[in-house]
């Protein structure tokens, strides 16, 4: 199974000092930084875009910014978030109707390719085809659009699913995810853990990244044990 990856996701974070704010989550053992893009069109908010993005990768050059696209037509905007410094692409599956084109433009402009899926969307959207295609599956565990809403328990089973059909992709969750939360997200498979509030909000960040990751560690070799 793929290593596992702490990605906290900046909607938690204090966006007039944003750039400081991902430093401290790099400095506290980070690897990935989840940026939420939302467009007031796929979901009711609106949160960030390029020019945004762009400014925290200059502050921040070698920053892996993992871009969760909660965008209508997310198609339009590819190159801008490549120009952006964008690491990795994550669209919905529901928002697109060729996601198999979508992925290789991303591929195209050097960023990673990720396809979503929302709660009430099953794990069957992401076919063989896609989940080949893809370089991470994501499976919300919240209706995206808004930060601090509570975890989704019959969501997991998704990741068990991916899990099984895809060994070997980064498979991440994201929503009301942290401590009280992780294990089960860990035992189902996920490898790459989206965590807001719980690690923003913690006095001590490193610490709760540092559990997260050991909890999807003990989970993987409890899997390979099992095998």
């Amino acid at each position: 199974m793929p290593r596992a990856i702490i990605s906290p996701s900046v909607l938690a974070s204090d966006f007039g000092q944003l750039t400081a704010e991902c430093k401290r989550m790099i400095k506290g053992g980070a690897e990935w930084l989840h940026m939420d893009v939302m467009d007031g069109h796929f979901v009711p908010n609106i949160t960030m875009g390029a020019p945004i993005l762009s400014c925290v990768h200059k502050g921040i050059p070698d920053i892996f910014m993992d871009c969760h696209m909660m965008v209508a037509q997310p198609e339009k905007w590819v190159n801008d978030i490549a120009d952006a410094g964008g690491a990795l692409y994550c669209f919905h599956i529901e928002a697109t109707s060729d996601p198999i084109s979508l992925i290789k433009s991303i591929r195209g402009r050097n960023m990673k390719a990720g396809v979503a899926i929302s709660p009430d969307t099953p794990s069957t959207a992401i076919t063989d085809e896609i989940g080949k295609e893809a370089d991470m599956l994501l499976v919300m565990t919240v209706y995206p659009g808004r930060g601090g809403q509570k975890f989704i328990e019959r969501c997991v089973p998704k990741v068990a699913e991916l899990r099984a059909r895809f060994p070997d992709k980064d498979i991440e969750v994201d929503g009301g995810v942290g401590p009280k939360t992780i294990d089960v997200c860990a035992d189902a498979g996920s490898n790459v853990i989206v965590a807001g509030t719980a690690i923003f909000g913690a006095e001590d960040p490193e610490q709760v990244i540092q559990t997260l990751k050991n909890t999807v560690n003990q989970a993987q070799a409890k899997i390979a044990a099992a095998k």
